[in-house]
């Protein structure tokens, strides 16, 4: 019994300096494997089995308590699906009162992070959309959180994003709270941003959230783009130390959102906004309070003054001018009147132009 015991260890011994010096052993380890395998699989059966049935025969009273929270889940959602398609509604309203763009949501569409930049001091990714897609430079890309950055780099049919973590980027950003505006600068840590020349009394605290204001007409605005983790005042500095944590999850998001901002000018917002009212006027059969165009009068004829009548006054019509002015007559006494006694009047400098030439009064009684 010693020696077999003996033989084995030195076998073993042998098979185990060969198998660390020499690959001859490893067709053979190879093949141990998928018998192991199998092995390895039957001894496991009996529990996978029991799991399996666990599943298929649940508890009826979890199964009763986990559709009851579903249903309250769903129910909870489709009332802020309907206060949100109220407010969706209102924001539309008041977009058209203020003459502003019809579309109230950017055009977005969905795109695929399909590589990294290896160079570890740039913080750019690839996406599966190119310019064949629409894509032009300097949109704007978010994920489900908020903004991670813009387009820098068009293929035909991928393009190169560079996040806002980057060096080299800034984004004009501002306080949701309090309407602060600030920069945000990129420092080259995937989890950190920092906002350049705070004042050192400006209002702003930890948890402030961070959304993009607009300014630069680069990044449409309202998205969230950080939160506040730490403020640190110096009273021996101008500027106080402003360090933010992305919203957006730049190193775990895979589908990103390109956004299409409305690139018009306020004129042309207006413009299309005055015809898309002219056109719901139309289909609706109502007639629009404020016409869109004035009346130009016609070169030559003279303006006239809209004259509000006094209260209790009657009613007067405006009489149009003659095409021609009438020039006043010349007032001369008659023949059986002395010229002596009725001196000529003269006609006024500034007489209208429809007045009728009148004899004096003082004539008239003469003449009875």
């Amino acid at each position: 019994m010693g020696v077999r015991l003996l033989v084995l260890v030195v076998l073993s011994v042998a098979l185990m300096v060969v198998d660390a010096r020499f690959a001859l052993l490893k067709p053979v380890r190879s093949q141990m494997s998928l018998v192991l395998m199998q092995t390895y699989w039957i001894t496991d059966l009996p529990q996978r089995l029991y799991q399996g049935v666990a599943s298929q025969f649940g508890s009826r009273t979890e199964l009763v308590a986990e559709n009851e929270k579903l249903k309250t889940e769903n129910l909870l959602l489709q009332g802020r699906m309907q206060k949100l398609a109220a407010l969706t509604e209102q924001n539309v309203r008041l977009r058209e009162l203020l003459n502003s763009s019809a579309l109230v949501n950017e055009k977005v569409e969905v795109a695929e992070l399909i590589g990294m930049d290896p160079n570890p001091f740039t913080h750019r990714i690839i996406i599966n959309k190119g310019e064949r897609d629409g894509v032009v430079l300097g949109q704007p890309v978010l994920d489900a959180r908020g903004l991670m950055g813009q387009v820098v780099e068009l293929m035909p049919y991928t393009s190169r994003v560079l996040l806002l973590t980057d060096t080299t980027h800034s984004i004009p950003v501002q306080v949701n709270r309090n309407g602060l505006r600030a920069i945000a600068s990129g420092t080259g840590n995937p989890e950190r941003l920092e906002l350049r020349h705070v004042a050192d009394t400006a209002d702003i605290k930890e948890g402030d959230l961070l959304v993009s204001s607009g300014l630069g007409q680069r990044f449409p605005a309202g998205y969230p783009v950080a939160t506040v983790k730490e403020v640190i005042h110096d009273s021996g500095q101008p500027f106080a130390i402003v360090r933010a944590v992305p919203t957006a999850a730049l190193n775990r998001s895979r589908y990103l959102l390109l956004v299409f901002s409305d690139n018009r000018t306020p004129e042309e917002r207006a413009n299309d906004a005055a015809q898309a009212q002219e056109a719901e006027d139309k289909k609706n059969g109502t007639a629009p309070i404020i016409p869109s165009t004035v009346p130009k009068p016609a070169p030559g004829t003279p303006a006239t003054p809209a004259v509000t009548p006094a209260v209790g006054a009657p009613a007067v019509t405006p009489v149009k001018p003659a095409a021609h002015p009438v020039k006043p007559a010349a007032t001369k006494p008659p023949a059986s009147t002395p010229a002596t006694t009725t001196p000529a009047a003269k006609p006024p400098a500034a007489a209208p132009a429809a007045r009728p030439a009148t004899a004096p009064a003082t004539t008239r009684q003469r003449e009875e």
